[in-house]
């Protein structure tokens, strides 16, 4: 099969995920995390790297960041928000994590495609990210590539959407944003 459809393969997989994601739980999420004084990302493997990307681009208009277990990673309060990537919900270590913070007070948030998984005791927040699982529940987008690639993808282009979403609500001048970037490079 060439580049240029398996790319449009991929791209239609993303537009009819992303598509299915309720605007409402989105909403809430932005709230949440302009309501929060910090907020803290974790997850494992690539929906890691998914979270710091959005990490990133949220410092970058000036929310307060952390990946769990970086080196300068406050304490979180009960003022705090952790956002959990986590598909299935079951993954150990973001479920551990979730509950400690849950149990300190913090507002919890799950992303991820299972809404019946056991992160659901510790959260306030289910953002379904509706992807093809193990579980086969309804309204999953079956996808073509491997194991939970769109669930990752769908991850990312979630995020870059809640900073897009809060910048136009805060009126943040795009210009303004290079102040924050990188500049160590």
């Amino acid at each position: 099969m060439s580049y240029l459809a398996t790319e449009k393969e991929i791209v239609n997989e993303l537009q009819v995920t992303l598509q299915n994601v309720e605007e409402e739980q989105v909403e809430q999420l932005i709230q949440l995390i302009c309501g929060a004084e910090k907020v803290f990302f974790v997850g494992v493997g690539r929906v890691l790297l998914s979270l710091e990307a959005i990490a990133k681009r949220l410092a970058h208009i000036g929310v307060n960041t952390y990946v769990v277990g970086q080196i300068t990673e406050p304490a979180i309060t009960d003022k705090d928000l952790l956002i959990v990537g986590s598909g299935s919900g079951e993954s150990l270590f973001p479920l551990g994590i979730a509950r400690k913070a849950h149990d300190f007070g913090a507002r919890v948030v799950h992303i991820g495609a299972n809404p019946q998984s056991t992160m659901r005791s510790y959260c306030h927040l289910f953002v379904r990210i509706p992807v093809q699982t193990k579980l086969n529940l309804s309204g999953e987008t079956p996808s073509v590539q491997p194991m939970t690639s769109l669930f990752e993808q769908s991850l990312l282009l979630l995020g870059d959407t809640v900073a897009l979403m809060i910048i136009r609500q805060q009126q943040i001048e795009l210009k303004s944003l290079w102040q924050y970037h990188a500049n160590l490079e």
